[in-house]
């Protein structure tokens, strides 16, 4: 049996556990792969009594959850107590929502699960409790750095089927972008685009162009 997919929790005040809720709820409509949420089981439970939604939960560790996947929401418990309500993060949110990336990127690593998708997260939160890196994709760089000693720039795509969009800056205001963008940054994460759009989407000869930074392009310098 293939290995399941490892869903964080998100900011647990925000839409996240609803969203798992809806797509476990169509599993078989969407021919979903299985998935486990990493969250306290008892506020997923309390979450799905609030909003009406009948789905069943089922606590496993991540080697089960792909047998569970048809019967109930398989859950990995994170060990941390989620008190935050919708609408109202808490002092619980953050901890909860970087223990559920942690563990995720733990479960990949040890080969307990086959990759990580992430539920929204409220980087405000993230920040006030003195979380360093400006939004997911950075932390799990660093996470990959910290646990398999891998040193990556992370790349953030945007995928369709008719147009994939990779920002080459990510997580920033406007008014920083221009000073980060240099000729390196560029080619760098094309490189990176390149390769994984052969090596991980089976497109034997990707073709990639590089758009401006606002609607002109710059006119040679004229604007912008």
């Amino acid at each position: 049996m293939a290995l399941p997919l490892a869903l964080t929790l998100g900011e647990p005040a925000g839409i996240g556990p609803d969203i798992t809720f809806a797509a476990w709820r169509q599993r078989a409509e969407l021919r979903l792969a299985p998935f486990y949420i990493l969250a306290e089981p008892e506020f997923l439970r309390r979450r799905a009594e609030r909003i009406a939604v009948d789905v069943p939960i089922a606590v496993v560790e991540p080697q089960a959850a792909a047998s569970t996947f048809a019967q109930a929401l398989p859950v990995v418990d994170i060990g941390v107590a989620i008190t935050a309500e919708p609408g109202q993060p808490d002092a619980s949110s953050a901890p909860a929502a970087i223990a559920a990336i942690r563990q995720a990127v733990r479960d990949v690593q040890t080969g307990r699960a086959r990759a990580v998708v992430t539920n929204p997260v409220a980087k405000n939160v993230l920040y006030r409790s003195g979380f360093a890196e400006p939004g997911h994709t950075e932390y799990l760089a660093k996470l990959a750095q910290e646990m398999m000693g891998v040193t990556a720039q992370p790349v953030m795509m945007l995928w369709s089927e008719e147009l994939a969009v990779v920002p080459v800056t990510i997580h920033l205001p406007l008014r920083e972008v221009v000073t980060r963008l240099t000729s390196e940054l560029i080619a760098t994460t094309g490189r990176v685009v390149a390769r994984d759009l052969r090596e991980r989407f089976g497109i034997a000869r990707p073709r990639l162009a590089v758009a401006g930074l606002n609607p002109h392009a710059g006119e040679d310098g004229a604007l912008g």
